[in-house]
């Protein structure tokens, strides 16, 4: 068995090493050659079949082949080198596949990534922001985020989400993501304090991909997050796009802003400042005082989940909608299943809108919080339902999270989170009993076919 391996891994540094010879090279043309090299490093047949369908793609130019185009073309050379190895070779392919391996010894597969927030401090205080419900005093130490990362590293994990409060109000955190410079990390950001000369540095880095928040075009984000910040983050993007940068947007979907951030004029705009990608949020009704009419009705996500599936398949970027893909990553993820996050006092959550845990990392191993009883069970029960469009355990199927919460007894992780498995039970019961009768129509008539089942 010991030769085995040593033969298995030697043949996959072989072919990372073509990989890497070839990237400085690479293009459109010999892309698939690429992307069969990497299939080399995967076992898995679904994740092989993906990379055939990427190919596929490549060959009838779909739009998303232009992100990969941005990824070759538009990004700085340590910005391109860092997210094709970092992200993909080392994350995605490589390090799939290590994972499905040393969970034979650990008795669960490692996720693909998780967040973490270093800090709740802010220079703003927007509404509807869950970041706002910590204390603010709290904040992860240098060195423990410095062993948080090597061993989310040993776990065969490269791709880290950085969220918070806003991570750029620590002066510490850019020269740990130098440290660890095979991994990749996603920062959510207000942007603001992202001038030109940070973005000459990020460009230098190329491991640092700033996810900037938006909450549509001037009026509402200014409405949101004060006068003029609108202008401030479309400077922001520029000096981003110019040192060729990998950074996108984030949206929080709203009552109030959900038509307009799935607009086609939105998609414009986001192109002209040259996203890669864009991530969806719906706004969670958590905290110390939830706003329910900010809260999406069951009829307004399924609009906003229709018009962003039309803005994928037609603009160059990336979009993930995390409530309503549920279909492409087989429901809920959460719990460690393929990710989980870490708050600024180092409660290990199974969520980022899942604010309870029975665990706290300055006391645990990255490992062993994995592995609690709480996650265990979490991912056991994983998919909640057996429509991928209804795949949450707080909206969608909150019964589950109650249950959860009854069975493990994991600490509120800041006052007011009790909330959301109490007082606000009867109306998300409400709410997930007539969104599922509108997802189970929009699955039988969207999606049943192309996964060859119907409910």
């Amino acid at each position: 068995m010991a030769v085995l391996k040593q033969a298995k891994d030697a043949s996959r540094r072989w072919v990372i090493r073509q990989m890497v010879k070839l990237l400085p090279r690479l293009t459109m043309d010999n892309m698939e050659t690429m992307i069969s090299l990497g299939q080399k490093l995967l076992k898995n047949p679904e994740y092989i079949q993906t990379a055939e369908s990427l190919k596929q793609y490549i060959r009838e130019r779909h739009p998303a082949v232009k992100v990969v185009e941005k990824v070759l073309y538009d990004l700085s050379p340590e910005a391109r080198f860092r997210t094709i190895y970092n992200l993909f070779i080392k994350g995605l392919l490589y390090g799939t596949t290590y994972r499905e391996e040393i969970a034979e010894d650990l008795g669960f597969r490692p996720p693909l990534f998780f967040v973490i927030s270093p800090t709740m401090r802010c220079n703003l205080k927007c509404y509807g922001c869950y970041s706002g419900e910590y204390e603010q005093a709290y904040g992860l130490g240098t060195e423990l985020l410095d062993r948080i990362f090597t061993d989310a590293e040993e776990l065969g994990m490269a791709f880290i989400t950085v969220s918070g409060g806003e991570p750029f109000i620590r002066k510490d955190l850019l020269d740990l993501f130098e440290n660890h410079k095979e991994m990749m990390f996603q920062v959510y950001t207000n942007g603001t304090l992202i001038d030109e000369e940070m973005a000459k540095r990020l460009a230098k880095m190329g491991n640092v991909a700033p996810m900037i928040s938006v909450e549509g075009f001037e009026e509402i984000t200014d409405g949101r997050r004060g006068q003029g910040h609108f202008k401030k983050i479309m400077k922001a993007m520029d000096y981003l796009r110019e040192e060729g940068v990998l950074f996108g947007a984030s949206v929080c979907q709203t009552r109030k802003n959900y038509l307009e951030v799935s607009s086609e004029e939105f998609a414009d705009l986001m192109a002209e400042k040259g996203v890669f990608l864009i991530w969806h949020f719906q706004y969670i009704p958590i905290g110390r005082e939830p706003d329910m009419s900010l809260m999406l009705t069951p009829e307004m996500r399924d609009t906003i989940r229709r018009r962003l599936r039309y803005i994928r398949n037609n603009w160059p970027f990336f979009i993930c909608d995390f409530w309503n893909d549920g279909p492409y990553v087989d429901g809920c993820i959460a719990g460690g299943r393929e990710y989980f996050h870490i708050n600024a006092n180092g409660d290990v959550e199974p969520c980022v809108f899942v604010h309870f845990a029975v665990d706290n990392i300055k006391e645990k191993s990255l490992k062993e919080a994995l592995n609690s009883d709480f996650f265990k069970d979490i991912r056991a029960h994983q998919p909640w339902s057996d429509n991928p469009l209804c795949p949450c355990m707080i909206i969608d199927n909150p019964h589950c999270l109650r249950d959860m919460v009854k069975r493990h007894r994991p600490v509120p992780t800041h006052v007011g989170a009790e909330k959301i498995v109490n007082e606000l039970a009867p109306y998300l019961d409400e709410y997930a009993q007539n969104y599922h009768q509108i997802a189970h129509k929009a699955w039988n008539e969207e999606y049943a076919e192309e996964y060859g089942r119907y409910l």
